[in-house]
């Protein structure tokens, strides 16, 4: 129910802030928060930097997600880079390019849901530290949001460190994502599930929860090599076989708890999903010696190159943004 019948047309830049940056996170790591021309940022001497964008009508409809759900995607999709690389989240900024005609309400609602879940993610939460406003074409609705995090003096975990004989693990859920994608395309109704693992693939396409804190703990207990997986195990395991020159050997075995937890929601398609299913920001990783506690043994790391399941090599299949 509309509550607001403002759109960005009716309202000036520096009016839409002042009811925006009350909705952000701060926190102690930033000193100077937005309002100037730049914020201020405590970092270590080290700092992980990456940013990550959302289109609508490709990477989020308007009938399935809320503001909230569209803040928390993106807010995820970026923090669960900067765990990858072995970082703790720190900051974020966002940018906002939209159609005048967008609801003020939509704008609001997307700030709160934003600020909620940066204050939720970590126990000092991550700061939001401003951004930037523009206008668009009409109909044009583009988010783009940029992390920042912060070594606390260790090594970043790259992709190239795999060696052969490293166990490959997973640290959360696979397929999810991807199900409750498949779902939605087939017409379900988010709004209508009852409790069951439906409703849990759906919610988590529409909100995906990310190990943040498990990509420093994994770095501080030796992984070798790590990645989000954000455009599917087999693409992104790929992207580790190929720059650490070593092949990712995956097992059924390992699989099966993760393609036995969605068999009820997609059925015969749940392998496929656990292997392509694409935005479920799971880390991928490998250690030399025995996983820490969590982190679940899907393979391991052989001589060769690429990725294979019980032997049988497997294209990079997955999400691609130019390809789909």
């Amino acid at each position: 129910m509309v509550t607001d019948p403002r759109t960005l047309a009716d309202v000036s830049e520096g009016a839409l802030l002042a009811e925006i940056f009350p909705l952000l996170q701060g926190g102690p790591r930033m000193p100077v928060g937005p309002g100037d021309d730049a914020a201020v940022l405590a970092t270590g001497p080290a700092s992980v930097v990456t940013t990550d964008s959302m289109v609508r009508g490709l990477d989020w409809l308007d009938e399935w997600s809320t503001p909230a759900d569209v803040a928390t995607k993106l807010l995820t999709q970026n923090l669960a880079d900067v765990a990858a690389m072995g970082a703790t989240p720190t900051a974020v900024l966002v940018s906002l390019m939209a159609d005048p005609q967008v609801p003020v309400e939509w704008v609001l609602e997307f700030a709160r849901g934003l600020g909620e879940s940066a204050r939720l993610s970590g126990p000092q939460g991550v700061a939001v530290a401003g951004g930037d406003l523009s206008s668009a074409p009409p109909g044009v609705l583009v988010l783009s949001m940029t992390a920042f995090g912060d070594l606390d003096g260790r090594e970043p975990v790259l992709r190239s460190g795999a060696r052969p004989g490293d166990v490959v693990t997973v640290y959360g859920t696979l397929g999810r994502s991807g199900a409750g994608l498949a779902m939605l395309l087939a017409g379900a109704d988010p709004g209508s599930q009852p409790p069951g693992i439906r409703a849990e693939c759906i919610a988590h396409h529409l909100r995906p929860v990310a190990p943040i804190p498990e990509g420093a703990h994994a770095a501080d207990a030796g992984a070798t090599s790590m990645i989000d997986i954000s455009d599917g195990l087999l693409r992104d395991g790929h992207r580790i076989a190929a720059a650490s020159g070593v092949r990712l050997a995956l097992t059924t075995e390992g699989l099966e708890p993760h393609v036995r937890s969605i068999a009820g929601a997609v059925g015969d398609d749940a392998l496929e999903q656990v292997l392509t299913g694409g935005e479920e920001h799971s880390l991928l990783a490998t250690f030399a010696g025995e996983p820490p506690r969590g982190w679940w043994p899907i393979g391991r790391v052989e001589e060769g190159d690429g990725v294979t399941l019980d032997g049988e090599p497997q294209q990079p299949r997955g999400w691609d943004h130019f390809s789909g």
